[in-house]
């Protein structure tokens, strides 16, 4: 694959991974006060590497990567200055070869994302205010074929 690939998440991508959630999160939740995800940082760095996490990198370093908790997808993040390249869809196709259904939460006012997910075959399910920001968010799902 010519130094492509989607691989589990090792303990030397931390650092990459988490620059890649702080700069993603910050580009696309502009609404949403830059403290809160840097107050979070330390926290989702604790998480990670007890999660299912899966990098996809580009000559041994990480350009993006997924969350999954059971069948809840709990990120998808692209390095902004790589985004629009089909990274994003690559490694969702990787969690649908994984699961037979995906669950996921995101904001309204995330068009963008909004509308990737709804590209990508998920359906909104219900709309509710995220108690931590107050922003309003899609619950949504996938449900994979057959």
């Amino acid at each position: 694959m010519s130094g492509k690939a989607v691989r589990p998440f090792q303990a030397g991508d931390l650092d990459a991974v988490m620059e890649i959630w702080l700069s993603a999160n910050l580009q696309a939740h502009s609404f949403i006060p830059e403290e809160y995800w840097r107050d979070n940082a330390r926290e989702v760095r604790g998480l990670l590497p007890e999660a299912a996490v899966y990098v996809r990198e580009e000559d041994g370093v990480p350009v993006g990567f997924i969350g999954l908790q059971e069948n809840y997808i709990a990120g998808l993040f692209v390095r902004p200055d790589r985004q629009s390249g089909g990274i994003g869809g690559e490694l969702l196709r990787f969690a649908k070869e994984q699961r037979n259904c995906l669950c996921l939460s995101v904001y309204k006012k995330n068009e963008r994302a909004l509308r990737f997910y709804l590209r990508q075959g998920f359906r909104i399910k219900a709309w509710r205010t995220d108690e931590n920001t107050g922003e309003l968010e899609a619950s949504m799902l996938w449900l994979g074929e057959g």
